[in-house]
């Protein structure tokens, strides 16, 4: 072979080889560095696959914690991911700072990895020293069931105890109850720490609905009560009692029906009326036992109710009195 054609040959392997190295040295420094991993991950977050993060080396699960909220749907929207710092902590050990936004805020998280040898003896391999996954120990008030993030659940320890949820780090939950009866102000929880445990807390109350229905069965009960010609109907909070000889059946008429409000109760899908007071209005004519002089009694009577209030598991409601 000709020298110069030899030569020209070296000169373009060479050239090659340059490139070929440049190449993978670029790549160490960014796509296969350690911020280049911390990105990668993040950014399976940010496009909601939930499969891609948790198979991203050094992601440990616990089988002991529920994984409900490992899935794409419980996802957040993450978003501007940018690297704030990448520091060398000596030992293959890297301390890699990123900073994001959820729905319109802004946080920061710094996560910890480490060099784990190299792909193909070029490319540098890294996991999370530290687990990027993170607990959530959620309370829900009064009723076990709220949602996270549009995903329904239901607490494994029931109503008013922390129930435990596997997050991938970081996460934005947004947690609320919406039912027929109940309901949640959203309560939005930002996990921004690797391998933390944030408590939150899901205050389920009575909404307008209920109170409307338990208002319209209180209203509907007293109207039938009243129809009672008696001076103490049966079943009813109302009632008088009178020394004298009544002289013609009693008559009853609602003046103020006690105005209902609903608190949790002390079991599990009970709720309580407390204490209220309201006031009936009784017409009788009476006969006087000392003179035998007639007179007619014609004044208002107050009365107080109580209830106990059940979820029905048909999305009924069973109301008890307890006056």
């Amino acid at each position: 072979m000709d020298r110069r054609v030899l030569t020209r040959w070296l000169v373009v392997f060479s050239l090659l080889v340059a490139a070929f190295v440049g190449t993978v040295v670029t790549l160490n420094l960014t796509v296969y560095s350690a911020s280049g991993f911390v990105n990668s991950y993040l950014h399976s977050l940010a496009r909601k696959d939930a499969d891609a993060a948790l198979a991203t080396p050094g992601v440990a699960r616990s089988t002991a914690i529920s994984t409900a909220l490992l899935t794409p749907d419980a996802l957040g929207d993450l978003a501007d991911i940018r690297l704030v710092s990448d520091a060398d902590d000596g030992d293959g050990r890297h301390t890699v700072a990123y900073r994001y936004s959820f729905d319109g805020g802004s946080a920061k998280t710094s996560f910890v990895v480490e060099h784990v040898g190299a792909r193909l003896g070029l490319f540098s391999a890294w996991r999370f020293a530290e687990s990027p996954l993170s607990v959530l120990a959620v309370t829900p008030l009064h009723d076990d069931s709220f949602s996270a993030n549009g995903v329904n659940l239901v607490a494994p320890g029931g109503a008013n105890k922390p129930s435990d949820y596997l997050v991938l780090t970081p996460a934005s939950i947004a947690l609320d109850h919406r039912s027929t009866f109940l309901a949640a102000p959203t309560t939005r929880v930002l996990v921004s720490a690797p391998a933390s445990t944030v408590a939150a807390t899901v205050d389920i109350q009575a909404n307008r609905a209920f109170v409307a229905q338990v208002q319209k069965e209180l209203d509907a009960s007293l109207a039938s009560c009243v129809t009672q010609r008696v001076l103490l109907p049966t079943g009813c909070p109302m009632g008088k009692q009178i020394d004298d000889r009544i002289q013609d059946a009693p008559r009853w008429s609602m003046v103020k029906s006690p105005r209902v409000t609903i608190v949790p109760g002390t079991a599990p899908d009970t709720w309580r009326v407390p204490p209220t007071t309201g006031t009936a209005h009784l017409t009788v004519a009476v006969r006087s036992i000392f003179d035998g002089r007639l007179s007619t009694f014609d004044e208002d009577v107050q009365f107080t109710v109580g209830y106990l209030v059940t979820l029905q598991p048909g999305g009924g409601l069973l109301i008890t009195a307890e006056y």
